[in-house]
């Protein structure tokens, strides 16, 4: 079984709740690789991707060796471990972790996260840039020697695990912040969390540069798959949330988009179709292989509200086609599961010819 077989058969989510005491395990029984470089962590709700990926790059132009973790993938496991800009060898940092993670029973996303750090020990890093996972204080990646914390915005989200309001939620991230840490923060609104720490306004260039402690000439032009991805007729981005889908409409390029989208059980679907309705009239539901999400008729009967024509097709292949005839610009959005649905069926198409 490849690394990426065995991370499919486990659970994103922890069977006794969320908290530090295996990670922590797992990672003293690697040597704990962690404490081999300083670290930049990336905690919000939006963004936090494309702000890790934009902090790797301005540091790598200042001649620095970079690891950077993100989450989650869209294509493929490979794009969660990074190594001097580049894709790790996943398998192999997989199977570094392996019997340590089996042993201590740790999670999917607590291996993927030990693999990256055990990867950049190994390649001896300068500094690690990682995106947290949910939250921050008692996620997975909450054990780095922290330098950076760099915020990228707060929105409501997984409000049974961190908190009903956006103070709460807050907090929650905020609690990565270490002793001496640089906190940089998007605007000035939650500078009373990080008491005594050095606050600056700003986002992945403040947060590179204040970890080299001058600016950097570079300006990097970062593309992800599924964040903000444009492709002909057509921009992919796994919003997932309102605010999510309120940070994709206000950096869309202009336009007057056919939207597909497929939304989980367990989001305001209401409140993102009121966001997208602002990008266009036009819209397509449909279902990804999730089985938290919401059938398409479903969805379509939520759509009608906010839009004027709205279809359901099941299959999201046939639902991205059927958008296109509809018009384009085609916005495919709602759920990152719909944009690896998608990726997945256009890599065997490719395969077979």
């Amino acid at each position: 079984m490849t690394a990426t077989q065995w991370l499919d058969t486990l659970s994103p989510w922890p069977r006794e709740g969320f908290g530090l005491d295996r990670m922590r395990a797992l990672l003293a029984a690697l040597g704990d690789p962690q404490e081999a470089y300083p670290a930049i962590h990336v905690v919000g709700t939006n963004g936090k991707s494309t702000a890790t990926i934009t902090v790797e790059q301005l540091l790598l132009s200042e001649g620095l060796s970079v690891g950077s973790t993100i989450s989650p993938h869209v294509e493929s496991w490979s794009e969660r471990i990074r190594v001097r800009g580049e894709e790790a060898d996943l398998e192999r940092a997989v199977a570094h972790v392996r019997a340590a993670a089996e042993r201590v029973g740790a999670t999917q996303f607590e291996i993927v996260t030990a693999a990256a750090l055990t990867a950049f020990a190994e390649a001896g890093v300068d500094v690690a840039v990682v995106e947290a996972g949910l939250g921050g204080r008692l996620d997975a990646t909450n054990v780095l020697r922290t330098r950076v914390v760099l915020l990228t915005n707060v929105g409501l989200e997984h409000t049974d695990v961190l908190g009903d309001t956006l103070e709460l939620i807050a907090r929650e991230k905020l609690a990565v912040v270490r002793p001496g840490s640089t906190v940089v923060l998007p605007d000035r609104t939650y500078a009373h969390l990080v008491p005594g720490a050095d606050v600056l306004v700003g986002g992945a260039r403040e947060a590179a540069e204040a970890f080299v402690g001058h600016p950097i000439a570079a300006r990097p032009q970062v593309s992800l798959p599924g964040r903000l991805e444009e492709r002909p007729g057509e921009v992919r981005d796994g919003a997932h949330n309102p605010d999510g889908a309120r940070f994709l409409v206000e950096r869309l390029p202009a336009g007057d988009y056919t939207v597909v989208a497929s939304v989980l059980r367990d989001k305001d679907a209401d409140a993102l179709l009121r966001e997208l309705r602002r990008v266009g009239s036009r819209f397509v539901a449909t279902r990804s292989s999730s089985e938290r999400a919401l059938p398409a008729a479903d969805l379509a009967e939520l759509a009608r509200a906010h839009f004027s024509h709205v279809e359901a097709v099941d299959d999201p292949v046939d639902a991205l086609a059927r958008a296109h005839e509809l018009g384009a610009p085609v916005l495919v959005t709602g759920s990152l599961y719909l944009l690896g649905d998608l990726a997945q069926a256009e890599r065997a198409a490719a395969w077979r010819g």
